[in-house]
């Protein structure tokens, strides 16, 4: 009795070192592929609803509508909000949206801010929150980037040194921006809130994982983001 038992119990052991192994060889072939169809998935969700971890919902629109880049410039790089439009960077894979395209100028060749961003991510394949400064804790300790226009390409870190750095480094313990937080910067102004008529920049981004930070990458997952940008004083 004792045998048959203890045999059982070693069949079941072996079958779970069995499921693992096999899930830890998933293949990034496999990874990618599954990362495309929950993006796949995420855009066809309508309405799209997203909720934090206490049930608020973080945000409520009706279906994403892509558009190509070609139809971006036509519209003089700008996305309609009201048909919730997003243009698909097809060399990237990544998805954007600009809500607001802020006050002030864009980033002009050879300039140089200090940028304070404030969001929340979201990840798509876990359906889960993982990290937001626009909340009350976060209130005083933003994220923020040092960014810099290098002959027409813009590069991004995040500062660290002003206020000890926001979610993002404290979540991720680095100072490299995601390449998808940076490619808004060519399209939005950078400045500060003058009147309640003229918004800072906003923009709302779908990154897969070769965009993202470390994390993302490394696990192969795609994120969804909220971003304002506002010119430092």
């Amino acid at each position: 009795m004792r045998k048959s038992l203890l045999y059982t119990m070693l069949v079941a052991l072996l079958g779970v070192v069995c499921l693992a192994s096999c899930k830890d060889d998933e293949t990034y072939a496999e990874q990618k592929e599954k990362e495309r169809a929950a993006i796949a998935r995420f855009l066809d969700r309508n309405p799209l609803v997203l909720r934090n971890s206490e049930g608020d919902i973080l945000l409520s629109t009706p279906q994403i509508n892509v558009i190509s880049e070609d139809q971006f410039e036509a519209q003089g790089f700008k996305t309609n909000v009201e048909n919730n439009e997003y243009v698909l960077f097809s060399n990237t894979g990544i998805y954007m949206q600009i809500v607001r395209e802020g006050v002030g100028e864009k980033l002009k060749q050879g300039e140089s801010k200090e940028v304070v961003c404030r969001h929340w991510e979201y990840n798509i394949i876990g359906d889960s929150l993982q990290t937001a400064d626009n909340v009350l804790f976060w209130s005083t300790t933003p994220d923020i980037m040092d960014v810099h226009n290098n002959s027409g390409t813009i590069v991004a870190s995040f500062n660290i040194a002003i206020n000890g750095g926001g979610s993002m480094y404290q979540t991720y313990k680095s100072t490299a921006v995601p390449a998808g937080w940076v490619v808004p910067l060519s399209y939005v102004k950078l400045g500060r809130q003058v009147d309640e008529h003229n918004g800072i920049a906003k923009v709302r981004l779908i990154v897969p994982h070769s965009q993202g930070h470390a994390d993302a990458t490394s696990n192969v997952y795609p994120c969804f983001y909220e971003i304002t940008y506002q010119e430092m004083r």
